[in-house]
C-alpha cells in the first residue's frame, strides 16, 4: 500500500491558491481604477498596491507550500511535516481587511452624497 494517493492533490491545492492570488490581483487592479475616482483621493491607490503585493506573496507562498507538501508525502519522509494552515489564516485576515475597507468606502461615498 502506498503512503499517499497519487491523485495530484498537492497540485490541485496549489492551483486553487493560484486562482485565489489571481482573483486578489484582479480585485486590486480594479480597486486601483475605481476607488480614487469614487472617493476623490489618489491615496486609495495604496490599497490596490497592497493587494498586489499580498497577491504576489500568496503566489510565492502557495508554491512553497506545494513543495513542502510534495516533499512530506514522498514515501521516504515522515508525513507529519505537512504544511499548516498559516497561509489560509493570512488570506482570511486579508479578505476581512479588504471587506472592512470596502465597507468604509461605500459608507464614505454614501455620506458624501
Amino acid at each position: 500500500m502506498a503512503l499517499y494517493d497519487v491523485g495530484l492533490q498537492p497540485e490541485r491545492t496549489e492551483l486553487a491558491w493560484r486562482r485565489t492570488a489571481l482573483a486578489i490581483a484582479v480585485g486590486s487592479l480594479v480597486s486601483m481604477r475605481i476607488l480614487p475616482v469614487m472617493l476623490d483621493s489618489a491615496l486609495w491607490i495604496i490599497a490596490g498596491v497592497i493587494g498586489l503585493i499580498v497577491s504576489a506573496l500568496l503566489w510565492v507562498a502557495a508554491r512553497a507550500r506545494y513543495r513542502a507538501a510534495y516533499r512530506a508525502l514522498e514515501p521516504v519522509e515522515d508525513a507529519s511535516r505537512l504544511p499548516d494552515a498559516r497561509l489560509l489564516l493570512v488570506s482570511v485576515l486579508f479578505s476581512v481587511a479588504v471587506g472592512a475597507v470596502a465597507l468604509f468606502a461605500v459608507v464614505s461615498a454614501a455620506a458624501g452624497r
